[in-house]
């Protein structure tokens, strides 16, 4: 009975399914598209892909006029797109997301004037791509050819060095490398850029290869991670088989053999196992049983977790650093409280219960140990810019806090992801302290979306417009005379002031600001004061509003008459200047004139040599019409009496 062993990671990595689905998604789209390279390293898949439509070119010369471009998982270097733009080509990039981290990692240390050194195979498209993302980088396949190098480079122990790998090297390369850096150079930054789902499978493969008689490695020849596994394979065991396909392997080759251990590269589509399944289903035509069937095997690892995946499982248990989730799998799965939300304040006991049934992302797998570390908050944020991106087409309203000003505008957060609300799109007039704005609640509504920039742009404008809008239209419907609004001072003329009672600006003029005379509306209100007015007339289709603040119940006559009368004295402010006399204020809304022949006990030329606007002055009341409602004042009648009553106390002593 032979034993048939399936690695666990065997096939597709996430980096290559997504470049996969992608292209077959483009494909299926009937928009003319072609392939710049072999979207990934598989003869069959890029035959299936040319058999929907999607043909292949080695340069950019053959791409047709305004065709799309796929780019491959490997990547392109940075001139590659900058063609790609001035040839008005549309782009699909398929570019593993782990490669693209490392074209920013050099293009960063680049920048910066530092020396990159990339260890991989020269003639590699990826090494290429990444080695187009900087100037001047130095590539070396091995520690032998980085020494020599070292050797003769001056002052290289002095010198800024940005060491990265190739995502499907090994360790037995990468190792000696990064201690061989370590020890010369003082100035160094190393990235362990080895794919995590690489070095997975680089290491089960091994301990497979330790535990079996035979070993089978599926993948196209012209794979790096496959050509590397079948080399790993063949230090650990006697016969090793590098397949591309089921047709390629012999059965007798195996005859024999009691146990077989099968591996595949991360190009290998799962329909190429299957082959392999099926041709080793046939080689044990006497349908002997095993203790697991190769379909089971091969189901199971299907459930196998890859670093990217989405995943669901259960809460079991929640402790101060962790949530601990179960996914049905051989590995225990948690959540770092880091990576449960965006938000560092709050509990996980607010966000997560046990037993709940979480979905999350595999950030990490530690076959070894067994553990999977997972990330609810990374899931949300993938799911949180579909929304993003769904808000622009259906216009919906957002609602975030305001985090920061910037030159030119304001930064929003909105479900953990950055919008940028340019300053004319803040609601605040030109030239206004945006600071003001830090830490407040905003709706917004988003206007443009670039996910792979992670460029979001919003605007709080249009959603403030569309709410004055609709406020405005509720004013008009219900507005009538006499109405009592309370009102947010807006702006000041000379003649008034403009109030928002709601969506609609009315203008209160400088006349129904107060019941005394002013001459300015800033000596009665500011703008952002809030006001109580009332409507004294309207037009709906002037879309004009009249509004007063005045106080109607208060009669300042009855005032006035309830509290002076012919002989009384009153304080009284001066409030204008005529050539014939002053208009004093008596209380407010009742103005008294005093005439010129009354402003003093002496003959005087004009009221302004004796009086200013302002002023307060003691008078006389010398005369009241009721039916005018008018008051006559008199500082010479008090004068007089005053110097009477002098006299008299003079004559007594």
């Amino acid at each position: 009975m032979r034993e048939v062993i399936l690695a666990k990671s065997a096939g597709f990595c996430f980096g290559v399914r997504r470049a996969v689905e992608l292209a077959q998604q483009v494909a299926q789209s009937g928009q003319p598209y072609v392939m710049l390279g072999p979207v990934i390293h598989n003869d069959h898949v890029i035959a299936d892909l040319e058999a929907q439509g999607v043909r292949c070119v080695a340069s950019l010369e053959e791409v047709p006029p305004g065709c799309g471009v796929i780019i491959r998982s490997h990547g392109e270097g940075k001139a590659v797109y900058d063609q790609l733009a001035a040839m008005g080509c549309p782009v699909a990039d398929a570019t593993c997301v782990k490669v693209a981290h490392i074209h920013e990692i050099v293009k960063d240390a680049s920048d910066r004037g530092r020396q990159v050194i990339i260890i991989g195979a020269p003639e590699h498209p990826e090494v290429k791509a990444i080695a187009g993302w900087c100037i001047g980088a130095k590539i070396f396949r091995n520690v032998a050819e980085l020494t020599e190098f070292l050797e003769i480079w001056n002052e290289n122990s002095q010198k800024p060095v940005t060491l990265v790998s190739q995502t499907t090297s090994t360790d037995r390369i990468w190792i000696p490398c990064r201690e061989k850096v370590k020890k010369e150079c003082t100035n160094a930054e190393i990235f362990d850029t080895i794919c995590n789902a690489t070095c997975m499978r680089q290491s089960e493969a091994q301990s497979l290869a330790e535990r079996c008689q035979a070993m089978i490695v599926i993948g196209d020849r012209k794979s790096s991670n496959t050509t590397r596994l079948a080399e790993l394979c063949r230090a650990h065991c006697p016969l090793v088989y590098h397949i591309s396909r089921a047709e390629e392997l012999d059965p007798r080759k195996v005859s024999g053999v009691a146990s077989v251990g099968i591996t595949a590269g991360a190009s290998t589509p799962g329909w190429i196992i299957k082959e392999v399944k099926d041709k080793m289903s046939e080689e044990n035509i006497n349908a002997m049983e095993i203790e697991e069937s190769f379909a089971d095997m091969l189901e199971k690892s299907i459930k196998t977790l890859n670093t990217g995946d989405k995943v669901t499982g259960v809460v079991t248990g929640i402790t101060a650093t962790e949530v601990n989730v179960d996914l049905g799998t051989k590995h225990a799965g948690y959540i770092p409280l880091s990576e449960l939300s965006d938000d560092p304040s709050v509990k996980p006991e607010d966000i997560v219960k046990v037993g709940d049934e979480i979905e999350t992302y595999v950030m990490r797998v530690n076959d070894v140990e067994g553990v999977a570390t997972l990330s609810k908050k990374r899931l949300d944020s993938v799911k949180n810019w579909d929304t993003i991106e769904a808000a622009v087409e259906e216009k919906t309203i957002l609602e975030g806090t305001v985090t920061e000003v910037n030159k030119g505008g304001i930064v929003v957060n909105v479900k953990g992801i950055r919008v940028f609300v340019p300053a004319s799109q803040t609601g605040k007039p030109r030239g206004a302290d945006l600071s003001e704005m830090v830490k407040e609640q905003v709706k917004l509504r988003i206007t443009e979306v670039n996910r792979s920039r992670r460029r979001v742009v919003g605007s709080i404008r249009s959603v403030l417009a569309e709410e004055r809008a609709a406020k405005a239209a509720e004013v008009w419907a219900n507005i009538e005379e006499g109405k009592h609004y309370e009102g947010t001072v807006k702006s000041l003329t000379s003649y008034g002031a403009f109030v928002d009672i709601g969506g609609v600006d009315g203008m209160v003029h400088v006349s129904e600001l107060s019941w005394s005379r002013i001459k300015n509306p800033a000596e009665v209100v500011s703008v952002g004061d809030k006001v109580n007015v009332y409507v004294i007339s309207f037009d709906a289709e002037k879309k004009k509003i009249s509004l007063g603040m005045k106080d109607r119940n208060e009669d300042p006559w009855e005032k006035f008459t309830s509290t002076y009368e012919v002989g009384s004295v009153a304080s009284v402010r001066v409030v204008k200047l005529m050539t014939f006399g002053a208009f004093a204020e008596i209380v407010p809304g009742v103005d008294g004139l005093i005439h010129i022949s009354q402003i003093a006990d002496h003959r005087i030329e004009k009221p302004g040599d004796e009086l200013e606007e302002g002023q307060i002055v003691d008078v006389k009341i010398t005369d009241i019409d009721y039916d005018r409602k008018k008051v006559s004042l008199s500082i010479r009648a008090l004068l007089n009496d005053n110097r009477a009553a002098a006299e008299d106390d003079g004559e007594e002593d």
